[in-house]
């Protein structure tokens, strides 16, 4: 939970207004300049209109070269951004030949795999030699190769599920997958913090949908109590059935679920859980088995069980394990496994070979070692940050670690700096998050060394002092003095 001091709510919102009485203010002499101008429009409404418009004009455009900056290498430990650069005030970007090799703090590699392995990489290669870059073609018809329901079996037994079934994009495995679960006369129970896709798939589902607050296991009970005892809107019928959608780490928080908690209101009431592990599985646990095996729940505790490829894996794609009848409902009803094209079999081949290394599978440690490394790497760096005066949000073990900036003025300053400076960091503010709390979001991989990360400190704690955003006292280290013995 993110206690916004005043004065910086105060600040915050002074700047926001100040940006937003300038562009209002650009705006009303911009249309008295075009008064006399014919529109090209030709009698169409326009499409974009109103304050997103407005905000991605006068406020996004300033700062938009913080964002979506290209890479010219594969995201390791350090990789190679490329340099751009704007004549007209940022609103348009132009990529220039030159790169800039920076740390990178910015994309969840968590294990490293995004990289070339010495396991993955020549049987990845093998894969498109063999099955080439794509089906063109869906599941249910010509694209279930082998490597699917081999992966598909693996990812199963990986989480401790009967079944599993595969879909080529992690966003559309939860916007595709809840309209399928549930629909008219159910009801959805969605943290407040769960991500977009989640949010777009339970509004597309036409099923009720009623927010608990973030990871607060008392406030959902409240909410499951008072919607059993009032039932469906206007006809107040017993709902017919009842969904409630977790996340195993927040992705804009870094903040561990209270799965144990949930799973046991639950089981109270009757409804399904739903628990969304994108960020966390692979990244934690002994075995990289999520958050069930760091937090100690039975799988078959969990009903539906969501996580991604993109993360820990290094390929792309999502995955939904849950039991049999529930997989095999979801084959022949859902419109993203029966109109998408299939996973790449290269892309399936790289989550297969990840996996084996995590299980040891490959004949070597290299797995264990790289669930220990990230699990180091992330602890340190996330004391580090916090002993320096940052405030981190976030729980150990957690990869992702936001830091607080909050001021608008201060998310592309801190930025732009860092690349300076040659660290890549992801700055994240409004729609992400709630307008007052813009952040930085680190990424922690196990690829990154000691140096690495000890760089990538030096780097944010400099900067950190030149923006002003060590919002927390600076932790003194604990000196001990030890007198020397007496001579006789």
């Amino acid at each position: 939970m993110v206690r916004l001091p005043y004065v910086t709510a105060l600040t915050t919102l002074f700047s926001y207004g100040l940006l937003f009485a300038f562009g209002q203010l650009r705006d009303f002499f911009r249309r008295i300049l075009d008064a006399g101008k014919s529109s090209n429009l030709k009698g169409y409404a326009p499409i974009c209109l109103g304050l997103e418009d407005f905000y991605t004009r006068r406020l996004y455009l300033r700062i938009q070269d913080c964002f979506g900056r290209p890479i010219a290498s594969a995201p390791d430990a350090w990789f190679d951004v490329v340099e751009r650069y704007s004549n007209d005030s940022n609103k348009t970007l132009h990529r220039t030949t030159k790169t800039s090799k920076c740390l990178n703090l910015g994309s969840y590699n968590y294990l490293g795999f995004a990289a070339a392995d010495e396991y993955c990489t020549p049987r990845v290669i093998e894969s498109l030699k063999k099955y080439s870059a794509s089906t063109c073609s869906v599941r249910v018809d010509g694209g279930n190769t082998k490597l699917h329901v081999e992966l598909e079996e693996l990812v199963a037994r990986f989480v401790g599920k009967p079944a599993a079934i595969l879909f080529g994009m992690g966003y559309v495995t939860n916007s595709a997958i809840i309209p399928a679960l549930v629909g008219k006369g159910g009801l959805i129970i969605s943290d407040s913090l769960n991500h977009n896709s989640i949010v777009n798939g339970a509004r597309g589902s036409g099923a009720t949908v009623r927010v608990f607050q973030h990871n607060n296991p008392a406030h959902l009970e409240e909410v499951l109590r008072e919607q059993i005892a009032g039932g469906q809107p206007r006809t107040h019928r017993p709902w017919k059935k009842i969904i409630v959608i977790v996340e195993g780490i927040y992705s804009m928080e870094g903040e561990l679920c209270k799965l144990p908690e949930v799973i046991a209101v639950c089981k109270k009431y009757k409804a399904y859980t739903y628990l969304d592990e994108a960020h966390s599985i692979g990244a934690v646990g002994k075995t990289g088995r999520g958050v069930c095996e760091l937090l100690g729940v039975d799988p078959a505790d969990v009903d539906i069980m969501m996580g991604t490829f993109t993360k820990s894996f290094g390929s792309c794609g999502g995955y939904i394990a849950a039991s049999k009848e529930i997989i095999d409902h979801l084959k022949h009803i859902c419109p993203a496994h029966i109109y998408a094209t299939s996973m790449s079999p290269p892309a399936v081949q790289q989550v297969i070979s990840a996996i084996k290394v995590i299980l040891g599978e490959d004949g070597s440690n290299r797995g264990a070692k790289k669930l220990a490394q990230i699990r180091e790497n992330s602890n340190f760096f996330r004391s580090e940050l916090q002993k320096m005066g940052f405030e981190v949000l976030g729980d150990n073990d957690s990869p992702v670690m936001p830091i607080m900036l909050y001021n608008p003025a201060k998310i592309p300053a801190f930025s732009r700096e860092c690349l300076r400076q040659h660290v890549a960091v992801v700055p994240v503010g409004f729609p992400a998050t709630p307008l007052l709390l813009g952040r930085i979001r680190i990424c922690i991989s196990a690829s990154h060394s000691r140096e690495d990360l000890i760089k990538g400190l030096e780097v944010i704690s400099n900067v950190g002092d030149l923006v002003g955003i060590k919002y927390l006292p600076v932790e003194q280290e604990e000196t001990t003095s030890v007198e020397k013995p007496k001579k006789l």
